[in-house]
């Protein structure tokens, strides 16, 4: 992906890994699904920090690290269909999507 954020998505992979995610899926979900554009435009050069970050309404992106550990904690094989309940940003919401059959997201806002 030629977006000029692949360098900053490829550094938090590595952070993750860190971290201890192991599941190469969840690896590749992260390292693909453009986290930039799922924070506001004011938080960009904080988009790819293992930090959770504020999207307005009271809501936050949870920190990329909780993320992972959630996919990775499901042991999703690619058959699955997932329902998600509190899309906020949508992009927990992505990385699902890479690595199920099937996700159903519902927000309230």
């Amino acid at each position: 992906m030629s977006d000029g954020y692949a360098g900053y998505r490829s550094a938090l992979v590595e952070t993750l890994q860190r971290k201890g995610i192991h599941d190469m899926a969840v690896l590749r979900a992260v390292g693909t699904v453009p986290r930039h554009r799922f924070v506001p435009e004011s938080l960009l050069s904080r988009a790819y920090d293992d930090a959770a970050l504020p999207i307005g309404q009271d809501q936050t992106i949870s920190q990329p690290y909780v993320q992972a550990r959630s996919c990775e904690l499901l042991q999703l094989t690619g058959t699955e269909r997932v329902l998600e309940i509190g899309t906020g940003s949508g992009y927990q919401t992505a990385l699902l999507a890479m690595l199920a059959e099937a996700v159903f997201s519902i927000e309230r806002l």
